[in-house]
This record gives structure tokens, sequence and C-alpha cells, in this order.
């Protein structure tokens, strides 16, 4: 019975500490702003510096969903399939969705690294945050871009 009431005391105290944690933390922080990509490098990437600014090393990264669309009927007129024809079968219909990101480095050490060795097919993990900017293209049209700042 003393061991059940230390527990029950320890938990509540545990509990409180959490919640005053959480609740300070949540406090101090008003936003976030975090991306994390994982995926295939689709051009070598470029470095480019506009006149009084510093310079920037982009390039795009494809990341790719896949997912199950549905069932697949297996096997309906009753011959054996090899199992592994059978294993495709039973995922049902397969989908892809390819998205192009656009990444900008600015840091420097960060930047120059990225620019020296990274290529195009190149695997590689980007932490950043999103980034929401317009330009006037050649044509003088008003454009919106969207860019990972990594």
């Amino acid at each position: 019975l003393a061991l059940d009431k230390t527990w029950q005391l320890m938990t509540s105290v545990i509990r409180s500490i959490i919640i005053h944690l959480c609740t300070y933390l949540l406090s101090r922080v008003s936003a976030m702003n975090r991306v994390q990509l994982l995926g295939r490098v689709g051009q070598d990437p470029i470095m480019r510096q506009v006149e009084g600014k510093n310079p920037v090393t982009i390039f795009s990264l494809a990341t790719n969903e896949m997912w199950r669309t549905g069932e697949s009927e297996v096997n309906q007129g009753g011959e054996i399939w090899h199992p592994t024809l059978l294993f495709l079968c039973i995922l049902g219909d397969i989908s892809q969705k390819t998205t192009w990101h656009r990444i900008s480095v600015f840091r420097p050490g960060l930047r120059d690294v990225t620019y020296q060795y990274v290529k195009k097919g190149s695997r590689i993990y980007v932490e950043g945050k999103i980034d929401y900017g317009e330009y006037t293209d050649k044509n003088n049209v008003r454009r919106q871009a969207t860019t990972i700042i990594a």
C-alpha cells in the first residue's frame, strides 16, 4: 500500500513538472517553421550572387510519396501464381507523386560544401524553413516562389 501511494505521488509530481515545462516552452516559442526533406537532387547546384548580396547555392530536390489506391482482384481464375506476383497484386494499385522543391543555401560553410560536393542524382537530407517570396519575371509579371532555406 505504501509503495502504491509513493508511485501515485511520483507520477503526480512528474506530470506536474511536464505540464509546467510544456507551458513554459509554449510561452517562449510563438511559432515554428521547420522542414525536413529526404530526396534526390534534380540538377547540379549553381551558385549565384546578386550585387550587394551574399552568394547563394541553389538546387532542386525531388521527394516521392507512394500510396495504395485500392484493392486488386487476386487470382480470380484459380490458377497458381508466383509468390512475388501474388504479393504485388495483394498490395493493390500503387500511386506515386513526385514533388519538386527549390533549395537555397546561404550559410557560408554549408553553401560552399553543397556547391562543391552535391551532384545531380545524389540522395540527400535537407533541413530548413519554408520561405514564400515574390519576384518580377522578365515579362514584368509578378510571380510567387516557395523556397526551402537550408
